[in-house]
């Protein structure tokens, strides 16, 4: 095939492709714009939602956080938004509808009587215009010489009054005139120009303003005041259990007894979470009991088994081959009760008042029989309610890994209302901050940092851990600007 066929049939090829775009992008083009539309208003359906939700948790950031609060809220807000339509609707039908009748009326009466002081001749001085229009109408008015009208003064900032007697003067008589609804609240005083003279009429509020809307409004105020009056207390009443639920609860978890006057109250709802929560407690409490029973069981066999061992290698004689048996059976046995420590731990006990002053200055001998540094601080009161025995251990715990691995420690303990936090500072070799949870796994060791010869089982801080959870609390290890590991203590106290 030479070049001139092969380029003749690139053209044709060509040709038919131009020929067929045209129908191609007709046929693809609903499909994309209907593709666009989906997507686009999928996207628009899922920022709605985003929006949606970023608005109110907006609101939550100033809405009460206590269900007391949220309940009157509940209570409250529907009721003043219904009285406020109750009242607008009142406002912008009734007492505007009645306030522009009477001021009809009112108007209609003044156009009457100019009406009658054009119509008839002057005579005595309008006394019978004046007369007709005190005792029928109960309107005082003056003939008055044709002076100029006083200057308008300043508008009330909410009148129906005002709008309604203008709009009807306006409408009924439409001559100059000036209006004073502001001077003595129970007169209105209007004066209009005439023909060689002014009107000045005086008449009662009354006449033409409804005066006794506020009936209304006391009543529909004093019903919602008595409403509140009774849904506060009932509130309270039905929340009081649940804050006392709430309160058992938090005893349990830090370790406390429950209150004696504690049971199930309120409604239904409340008194079945309040029973679930003492069975719960009870199951959780027998629980322990049988592990305690079951451990101390084991405790007392293992430790029958060691004090065997013991006898006989005692029997044996010879005291240089059994003084490396002799070390290995304590170290059985300071193990086993270790273990065991950790496994019952100290649920059973009843909390009490836990002296720190005392405590520390225990510590400081024993950092003086370790030739340590230890220095000690309290801020705030020096007895905090904790579980004695259990407090002990874990400040023991704590404080002793410190005396045990570095030369100078610090203990800063700072009691405030109702929290209790202790600051253990050391400058020891630390820990890896990779490493500061591991620490408070069971058997786990810093084979780098710590030297294993020195004993222990690897118990000491999941044990403090366990009994700072236990309470309530938690322990943190941190950096120490003494240079080694700090260890934070936090427990409600």
């Amino acid at each position: 095939m030479t070049t001139t066929e092969t380029t003749g049939e690139a053209n044709v090829e060509a040709d038919r492709l131009g020929e067929r775009l045209p129908a191609l992008r007709s046929s693809l083009s609903p499909r994309v714009g209907a593709a666009w539309t989906r997507a686009r208003a999928g996207r628009v359906a899922g920022l709605a939602p985003r929006g949606w939700n970023k608005f109110w948790r907006r609101i939550g950031l100033y809405m009460p956080k206590r269900l007391y609060a949220r309940s009157l809220i509940i209570v409250i807000a529907p009721m003043i938004l219904l009285q406020s339509v109750v009242a607008f609707v009142f406002m912008e039908r009734h007492w505007q509808t009645v306030t522009q009748r009477l001021s009809q009326a009112v108007v209609r009466d003044i156009a009457a009587i100019i009406d009658m002081t054009e119509t008839f001749p002057p005579g005595d001085g309008y006394a019978d215009v004046i007369r007709i229009a005190q005792e029928r109408l109960s309107l005082k008015i003056d003939i008055l010489p044709p002076d100029p009208l006083p200057p308008a003064g300043p508008k009330p900032f909410f009148s129906i009054l005002d709008e309604a007697l203008s709009g009807e003067i306006t409408r009924q008589i439409n001559r100059p005139f000036w209006l004073d609804t502001v001077g003595n609240s129970n007169i209105i005083e209007i004066r209009i120009q005439l023909e060689g003279k002014v009107l000045r009429v005086f008449a009662r509020r009354s006449q033409a303003y409804a005066s006794n809307t506020h009936i209304f409004l006391v009543w529909m105020v004093g019903t919602s005041l008595v409403l509140l009056m009774i849904a506060i207390p009932f509130l309270r009443n039905q929340i009081r259990p649940i804050l006392r639920l709430a309160e058992a609860a938090e005893s349990f978890g830090k370790g406390r007894p429950m209150p004696q006057d504690f049971k199930p109250r309120g409604a239904d709802e409340v008194r079945r979470a309040g029973r679930a929560f003492i069975q719960m407690r009870e199951r959780i409490e027998r629980q322990i009991d049988q592990r305690t029973a079951m451990l101390t069981g084991v405790s007392h066999d293992l430790r029958t088994i060691l004090t065997r061992f013991k006898l006989q290698l005692a029997l044996l004689g010879n005291r240089a081959s059994t003084e490396a048996l002799n070390r290995d059976i304590d170290d059985m046995q300071s193990m086993l009760e270790g273990y065991l420590a950790f496994a019952r731990g100290e649920a059973a006990e009843d909390t009490g008042v836990f002296d720190l002053r005392e405590s520390f200055e225990a510590f400081s001998k024993e950092a003086r029989l370790r030739k340590r540094a230890l220095t000690t601080a309290i801020a705030g009161p020096a007895e905090v309610h904790v579980r004695p025995n259990a407090f002990a251990r874990l400040l023991s715990n704590v404080i002793g890994n410190s005396l045990r691995y570095a030369t100078e420690v610090s203990v800063k303990a700072n009691h405030t209302r109702g929290s209790l936090t202790v600051i253990v500072d050391d400058n020891g070799p630390g820990v890896p901050a990779d490493k500061r949870e591991d620490v408070f796994r069971p058997f786990f060791r810093l084979d780098a940092a710590r030297n294993q010869d020195e004993g222990g089982t690897g118990l000491g801080l999941a044990i403090a851990r366990d009994i700072a959870r236990s309470h309530g609390g938690d322990i943190a290890l941190e950096d120490s600007p003494m240079g080694g590991l700090r260890a934070v203590i936090r427990v409600p106290a």
